[in-house]
């Protein structure tokens, strides 16, 4: 329990029991207790017991009994002292027979108390020796400086007799009590030898003798210091070393705030206080010295003068930045003071992520929050840690830095989920099926084909035996794996790729032998390049009786398509739907090209693939049918498919069995979408319910919007734009002509504007008018379609309208290739050359201290211009070069330019080693268009 501090001092106490306080305090120290002054409260046990001390009767409070304070030499004590203060007329006699009376107390009190005597018995007689000597050494002290011990001694000997009770330990405070009374005693003229205290001490003890009690003899003359001879001033009191503890470490001071600086002395510790000869000269009111004199408020003097000029400068500064000085100026070199780079910053540029507030701004960069809203407050901005800037703003604060800001945008959840598929792809180490496609002209025999491999009758089931869906299937031969994808026409493979469907590993092209290559064949060639798939050939119905194989395969070379057996490096299997015959070897063919292309997959990673088709079920709602490429999807597993998300309910395979879980290159259709997804559309296994619904929200979000904006055509200007960021280096081309001569024309003399940076990319080329399929394959490979002497259809018109897509039509062949070499030429890098603007003499150098090297002009010839760029020629030797000016000045007015017969004063950004007798050459690159 804290103790209860009570109204109560000693002062109070002493005057109720009708004796001195001196004598209350000698005795709670001599029993231990830490009882400072006469002002110190006391609590109500402490209080009883005093009382109990200083009454008659037996102890009932104190838990250890102590001796009673002999009353009656107490209070004779008392009456003698004010005896003795009435008869002294001088005030120093007075004082110091009060001393000699309180010690005489104190000696006779303390030989009534003999538990005190023997708990510091053996600890007086340590301190006796140590504190003799330092009263001999306080006395060669005094003695070296008599004025100042002389003024000292003028002071009351109350206030150095409690000096010495507040400033001595408890175990050495008697001793040093007496013997600054027994000094006190001797006058500043003469120095006899001090009185003997032992005698006092013995008459203490003979009137100890006659009372009834025994008492215990102290042992031996612990608290009387020995006799000590003085030849110079006296000395007034004796103190112990003052305890300084260790300085407490500075916390740094706050961002932008100078640091803490020390004034005048030192200050002590937190130990005991002490009084030093300056102190009391202060108190006396005597002049100090004028350091000491000012302390803190002379140095504040100093402290004004400078937040003076920094006022000045922050005033300047945002009188610059409220008038736009700050952006329009010139960025600050990183040399100059000022303009070092931060610690977070690396190379010329800095990337963040938006939204930009002050936080992350000073996180990326390094630098202080409090320097950027400094910044910030300069240009007119007021602003806190947590508030979001603009990309501008946070550009103002860079400036001085010359660091270039790269605002990234923050990663949606659809990002994040894709970049992690992606790493999981990459990590995959098994071997998994190709995926086939099949692809070529109408009644080809494609599906067919698919049908006897999978020994079906899928052929017969479609209206008019053409196929309406997408359909796919998985055949085994032994240990190895094919899936085959029947789609109908090409058109659908171009949708899907459009989407980014990449499904495909090999196409298989159908041709038969008795038609040969048709124009949906040339189309399927084309789309299949543009896919970069590697393309086989299945020479198709070789059975029938007008069946020429060898016109088919020169029809193929003339298409790029080059048969093995004639030297070239496509496969051409011939094939039968009927019979049967070349299946098999079809078969073993795309295994080895599916070996070739090193296709991997990961069986335990989450799984990913594509949708082939949806549609709605009767029974069973939204149906989507995919192809995984990665992973393993089982039943339960959250399901993301385009703008669709659920789990998955149920799973069949190709021929209508159901799955608990299909691994990689498994066509399956599943169950428990909220919504149909489009075909190409990728599908992910999402973490959770919540992540798919969020990334679904997002997809349906950016449809919304995609659905309300125009389309983005692809025309002449998007492709210079795409090809001035660097993205594409190469233009794709659709071109179709009415007849062959013309079409063989142009592409030779488009062909030869290819260069090693921009090349010419015809997709596709064909005689006749242009169709829906030319518009498909332009919006899918973001191509331009070309037209000589041909017109598009109305159907194609109104697709091209809605994707987007330039159609272009021509009837001089000239003027088609003067607009694909300015769509080439757009994509050369420019020419930079270098175009000099004057000529200036450095005629004078000013060094100031807070801009650096201003060097005063005279413009030779040209002009100078403030934002060229220049370099330094001494002794006709470039010293510098690819430099800009800071600041250009005449007279007193900053200047864009200055012309030739006048001078001028300028300041180079970074750089101040700059002599009389330099030439300064000024120059500016600019930009010329390169030509084919």
């Amino acid at each position: 329990m804290p103790e209860v501090f009570l109204a109560t001092r000693v002062f109070e106490l002493a005057r109720e029991l009708d004796v001195p306080s001196k004598v209350i305090l000698t005795k709670c120290r001599a029993e231990g207790l830490d009882i400072k002054n006469h002002m110190t409260t006391l609590t109500a046990g402490l209080e009883a017991t005093i009382r109990e001390w200083f009454t008659e009767g037996e102890s009932t409070t104190a838990v250890e009994t102590a001796e009673h304070v002999d009353l009656d030499l107490a209070h004779k004590q008392a009456k003698k002292e004010r005896r003795r203060r009435r008869s002294e007329p001088e005030a120093e006699k007075v004082g110091e027979e009060a001393a000699e009376a309180e010690t005489s107390v104190e000696e006779e009190l303390v030989s009534d108390l003999p538990s005190a005597e023997e708990a510091l018995g053996e600890e007086t007689e340590l301190v006796e020796e140590p504190a003799g000597e330092e009263v001999e050494q306080e006395a060669a002290e005094a003695a070296e400086t008599p004025a100042e011990a002389v003024a000292v001694a003028e002071a009351s000997p109350a206030d150095v007799s409690a000096s010495a009770e507040t400033e001595t330990p408890p175990s050495t405070e008697p001793a040093v009590a007496e013997a600054a009374s027994a000094q006190a005693q001797e006058q500043p003229s003469q120095a006899p030898p001090a009185t003997t205290p032992p005698q006092a001490g013995a008459k203490s003890k003979e009137k100890a003798k006659g009372k009834p009690r025994d008492t215990i003899k102290p042992a031996g003359p612990q608290l009387v210091p020995r006799p000590a001879t003085l030849k110079g001033p006296r000395v007034v009191r004796v103190e112990r070393a003052d305890h300084v503890p260790l300085p407490r470490r500075s916390a740094p001071p706050p961002a932008g705030m100078p640091g803490p600086t020390s004034v005048g002395r030192r200050k002590p510790g937190s130990g005991v206080p002490t009084t030093t000869v300056e102190e009391e000269e202060a108190k006396k009111g005597k002049r100090r010295s004028p350091r000491r004199k000012g302390g803190r408020s002379a140095d504040s003097g100093e402290k004004l003068v400078e937040w003076r000029d920094r006022d000045l400068l922050e005033r300047s500064q945002r009188l610059a930045a409220a008038s736009g000085g700050s952006l329009r100026r010139h960025r600050a070199s990183v040399g100059r003071k000022g303009g070092e780079m931060p610690s977070a910053i690396k190379g010329d540029s800095l990337e963040i992520e938006e939204p930009i507030t002050v936080k992350s701004l000073s996180a990326a960069s390094g630098l202080k929050i409090s320097d950027i809203i400094r910044k910030l407050m300069q240009e007119g901005i007021m602003a806190t840690a947590n508030q979001v800037i603009d990309r501008e703003q946070a550009e103002a604060v860079l400036i001085d830095y010359n660091v270039d800001l790269v605002v990234k945008r923050p990663k949606t959840a659809k990002e994040e989920l894709v970049e992690k598929f992606e790493a999981l792809a990459g990590e995959a180490t098994s071997p998994r099926a190709p995926v086939v496609t099949f692809m070529g002209h109408v009644d080809h025999g494609k599906t067919s084909l698919l049908d006897h491999i999978r020994q079906t009758a899928v052929a017969a089931g479609e209206a008019g035996g053409i196929t309406q869906h997408i359909g796919s299937y998985r055949y085994d031969v032994g240990d190895r794996h094919v899936v085959f994808l029947d789609t109908p026409g090409h058109e659908a493979f171009t949708a899907m790729r459009s989407r980014g469907a990449n499904m495909t590993d090999v196409v298989v092209l159908v041709v038969a032998a008795d038609d040969g290559v048709m124009p949906q064949t040339v189309e399927a060639i084309s789309h299949a390049k543009a896919a970069k798939v590697p393309i086989i050939v299945a020479l198709n119905k070789t059975d029938v009786p007008n069946a020429n194989v060898q016109r088919v395969l020169g029809q193929l070379a003339e298409h790029g398509l080059n048969p093995r057996e004639w030297g070239g490096d496509t496969e051409v299997i011939q094939t039968s739907a009927v019979t049967g015959a070349g299946m098999d070897r079809l078969v073993e063919t795309l295994s080895l090209e599916a070996e070739l292309l090193e296709l991997k997959a990961d069986p335990g990673a989450p799984a990913s693939g594509y949708v082939i088709e949806s549609e709605i079920d009767p029974g069973r709602g939204p149906v989507a049918r995919l192809l995984v490429k990665n992973g393993t999807l089982h039943i339960g597993n959250v399901l993301l498919a385009g703008r669709g998300f659920g789990r998955v309910r149920d799973m069949i395979d190709a021929f209508g069995r159901g799955l608990d879980e299909a691994g990689p290159s498994t066509p399956i259709e599943v169950s428990g979408l909220d919504e149909l997804p489009e075909a190409g559309d990728k599908f992910y296994v999402a973490e959770s319910i919540d992540q798919a619904r969020q990334i679904a929200e997002e997809r349906r979000e950016q449809a919304r919007v995609a659905s309300a904006a125009p389309a983005r055509a692809t025309t002449l200007e998007s492709l210079f734009s795409r090809m001035d960021a660097g993205g594409v280096k190469q233009v794709a081309l659709i071109i179709k002509a009415d007849v062959q001569g013309s079409l063989e024309a142009i592409t030779g003399s488009l062909n030869k504007l290819s260069t090693d940076e921009v090349k010419v990319n015809i997709l596709h080329t064909a005689v006749g008018g242009i169709s829906t399929s030319d518009i498909a394959l332009a919006e899918a490979s973001k191509a331009l379609v070309l037209g000589f002497n041909v017109v598009a259809d109305s159907g194609a018109r109104q697709l091209a309208e809605e994707k987007g897509v330039e159609v272009r039509s021509y009837r001089i062949i000239y003027e088609m290739i003067d607009d694909v070499r300015n769509v080439l030429e757009k994509g050369l890098a420019p020419e930079i050359r270098t175009q000099r603007l004057g000529q200036a003499e450095v005629r004078q150098v000013f060094k100031i201290s807070r801009l650096g090297t201003v060097a005063g002009c005279y413009v030779t010839e040209g002009l100078v211009r403030r934002n060229a760029k220049l370099r330094l020629i001494r002794n006709n030797v470039v010293v510098e070069d690819d430099r800009q000016l800071e600041s250009l000045k005449r007279v007193k007015d900053d200047v864009r330019e200055v012309r030739a017969g006048m001078e001028c004063g300028l300041k180079i950004a970074g750089y101040d080693d700059v002599k009389e007798g330099d030439i300064l050459e000024f120059y500016q690159q600019v930009e010329v268009a390169r030509k084919l």
